[in-house]
């Protein structure tokens, strides 16, 4: 029987989606090293315009640090436009009602109390997937209506999360998840950092993203001042527009406590319920947060 986690046969283009986090960070210097083939021949960051000050410093680094391997290849950064911006952007339609798109996985305090999360998220889907994915097709000048695969895109899933794997939405593509085919799991994405002398990275994911642990609000407040600000102006606006809104019947939150995250004290050492992503935003991630 075949092995559903090794590599895909070999194709023309190689991209690798670079979140640059702890495991595409690592992907993306295994490669350089020469130690995963072929050498891709971009990896694409995808700019939501609302990362931590920390990804887009560690981002830098990364770039800089590539090109200086045995094995370098460039990094591109694409984006799909301003996510904080769209989601706060109030709009009416033709008969005078007002709505707002909401990309994002808020959770909510329905009308008659109880607690919530908005179902449709689209967000990665949006601000990840799409731009990459325009990218790639004008780079591998992919064909209307190709049907040959020509394109291998590495996705720098772990293999403490292999459930996130996904196929590929385009016939001209496969999905390669190069660290599932060494059995490598975060962690031993972090030692193999620490072993070759790198710095661990920081996680990526909006400053506003709902899937932190409170540990991770709370580095964020002591790590990045202006980011937390950010999100907890986020938090407020968020839900003064929803309230304005005729399309919205509940209140949103970044926080599953359902209390305004500038309200909430994080120096205490515990979790008040509040979901990781990993743990409940697998379905629609696919691989481009969080990594």
């Amino acid at each position: 029987m075949p092995d559903p986690f090794a590599a895909p046969p070999p194709t023309k283009w190689n991209f690798l989606s670079l979140g640059a986090g702890v495991q595409s960070s690592a992907l993306a210097l295994m490669a350089a090293h020469g130690e995963i083939k072929p050498t891709p021949d971009a990896a694409i960051f995808a700019d939501t315009q609302a990362e931590p000050k920390a990804v887009y410093e560690w981002l830098q680094w990364l770039t800089a640090e590539i090109q200086k391997k045995p094995h370098p290849f460039p990094v591109e950064i694409v984006t799909q436009g301003d996510l904080e911006a769209e989601a706060l952007t109030m709009r009416t339609t033709k008969d005078g009602r007002k709505f707002s798109r909401t990309d994002i996985p808020l959770f909510t305090k329905n009308e008659d109390g109880t607690k919530g999360m908005i179902p449709h998220r689209s967000c990665t889907v949006d601000y990840k997937i799409k731009p990459i994915r325009k990218l790639v097709k004008e780079l591998a000048a992919i064909k209307r209506g190709q049907k040959e695969i020509t394109v291998t895109q590495w996705i720098g899933i772990s293999w403490d999360e292999f459930q996130r794997m996904k196929g590929s939405r385009d016939a001209w593509c496969q999905n390669r998840w190069p660290l599932i085919e060494r059995r490598m799991a975060r962690a031993e994405c972090l030692q193999w950092m620490a072993d070759n002398g790198y710095p661990e990275p920081p996680r990526s994911a909006c400053v506003f993203c709902p899937f932190r642990h409170d540990r991770e609000w709370r580095n964020l407040e002591r790590d990045d001042p202006e980011g937390f600000a950010r999100a907890a102006e986020f938090d407020d606006k968020i839900r003064e527009l929803k309230r304005n809104t005729d399309n919205f019947k509940s209140d949103p939150y970044l926080h599953g406590s359902l209390i305004p995250l500038s309200q909430i004290d994080f120096s205490n050492d515990f979790d008040r319920g509040q979901l990781p992503l990993w743990q409940d935003f697998n379905n629609e991630c696919e691989g481009m947060c969080g990594v």
